[in-house]
C-alpha cells in the first residue's frame, strides 16, 4: 500500500480563525496525512484563547513566542524558520499555511520552487499575491463543515459528491480523492437552554464564524476578467479540433497554473461553476464525458478578459 502524502500543517494564530480548524483538518485529509501541526502566536494574549481551546483536541502543537515589542510579534518569523527547516529536514511533500497574512508570499514562493505544494487557507480579505502563489488556496468560510458537524459559518452548499473537478495538485501518484459529502447546518440554542447574559450573548456572537456569502451570480463571475481569462483559457488548452473539452482536462489545466477553486465562489464543482458563467456550452452534463466548449467557438483568445459582454 503506498504512503499517504506527508503534509505539515502550520498556523499564524494571530491571523486565522479557530472556529474552522475542523474545515482545515478535514480539507487536508483528502490530500494526504498531516503529521506535522504547529500553531504559532503569543498564547499569553486573551485575543488566542479560542485557538487554546481547540489545539489539544486537534493534535496541534503551541509554539509560543512572546512580542519582541509593544504592537509587534514574532510568530511569523518563527513559523516561516520552521517551515524552512521542515523543507530541508522532513521533506513533506505538502504545506498548508492558514493565515491571511501577504508577508509569508516569499516563504510560498520558496516551498515551491522547492518541490513542495503549497495549500494557503485564510479569509475573502487575503491579499492577492498571497493567493496566487499558493498551489490552491481556499477561503474558509466557503468550506462546508465535515459531514456530521454542525458549522454556523457555512451557509447551504451543493454537495460535492464526486469532488471538484479543479484537480487537487497531485502530492503522490496514486492520492486518491474524496468523496464524502459535506453538510452544513445553522447552530441554534435549545428550547431548554438557559438564557444568556447580554455579554454572553455578545462573546458568542463575537466567536462565531462570519456568514457565508452567497454564491456568485452569473454576472458577478463574468464580471471578473481575470476568472474569465482563466477559464476560458483552459478550455482552450484542452479543447480538441471542434472545440470541445473536457471538464476534468480543464480542471488539469487550471490547477497547473493558478490557485483557483470553485468553492472560492460558491460552487462545490467547476462544471457547476462553468455552466453559472453561461459563456460555454455543455455536453453530456453530470456524466463521465462531460465537456465544454466556449460559446464564441474554437480559436478565439482575443478578448478572453471581457466580461458581460462576450456570449
Amino acid at each position: 500500500m503506498d504512503k499517504p502524502a506527508q503534509i505539515a500543517l502550520l498556523i499564524d494564530a494571530d491571523n486565522a480563525t479557530a472556529g474552522r480548524i475542523d474545515v482545515i483538518l478535514g480539507e487536508l485529509s483528502t490530500l494526504g496525512e498531516t503529521n506535522v501541526r504547529r500553531a504559532y502566536g503569543n498564547w499569553t494574549k486573551t485575543g488566542l484563547k479560542s485557538w487554546v481551546a481547540v489545539l489539544h483536541d486537534h493534535g496541534i502543537r503551541p509554539v509560543q513566542q512572546f512580542d519582541p515589542s509593544k504592537g509587534k510579534n514574532a510568530s511569523d518569523i518563527a513559523l516561516a524558520v520552521d517551515a524552512v527547516e521542515i523543507l530541508h529536514s522532513q521533506r513533506p511533500d505538502a504545506f498548508a499555511l492558514v493565515s491571511s497574512d501577504a508577508d509569508f508570499t516569499p516563504l510560498v514562493m520558496h516551498l515551491r520552487e522547492h518541490g513542495a505544494h503549497v495549500y494557503g487557507f485564510g479569509d475573502a480579505k487575503t491579499p492577492e499575491p498571497f493567493q496566487s502563489a499558493c498551489t490552491r488556496f481556499l477561503v474558509l468560510n466557503r468550506l462546508p463543515a465535515p459531514s456530521g458537524q454542525v458549522d454556523g459559518g457555512a451557509t447551504e452548499a451543493e454537495p460535492a459528491d464526486e469532488g471538484s473537478e479543479v484537480a487537487h495538485a497531485p502530492v503522490t501518484p496514486t492520492r486518491r480523492r474524496a468523496t464524502a459529502k459535506a453538510t452544513s447546518t445553522t447552530a441554534g440554542t435549545s428550547a431548554g437552554a438557559t438564557k444568556a447574559s447580554p455579554k454572553k450573548k455578545a462573546a458568542a456572537v463575537s466567536a462565531a464564524p462570519a456568514a457565508t456569502p452567497a454564491r456568485a451570480t452569473r454576472a458577478q463571475l463574468r464580471g471578473d476578467a481575470k476568472l474569465v481569462r482563466l477559464l476560458r483559457g483552459a478550455v482552450e488548452g484542452a479543447a480538441d479540433d471542434s472545440g470541445w473539452a473536457r471538464v476534468g482536462t480543464v480542471g488539469n489545466h487550471i490547477a497547473n497554473q493558478s490557485s483557483f477553486d470553485p468553492r472560492n465562489y460558491g460552487y462545490a464543482k467547476l462544471s457547476k461553476l462553468l455552466e453559472a458563467t453561461d459563456l460555454f456550452e455543455m455536453r453530456d452534463p453530470g456524466g463521465p464525458n462531460m465537456a465544454v466548449r466556449d460559446r464564441r467557438g474554437p480559436g478565439m483568445t482575443s478578448g478572453a478578459g471581457s466580461t458581460s459582454g462576450n456570449t
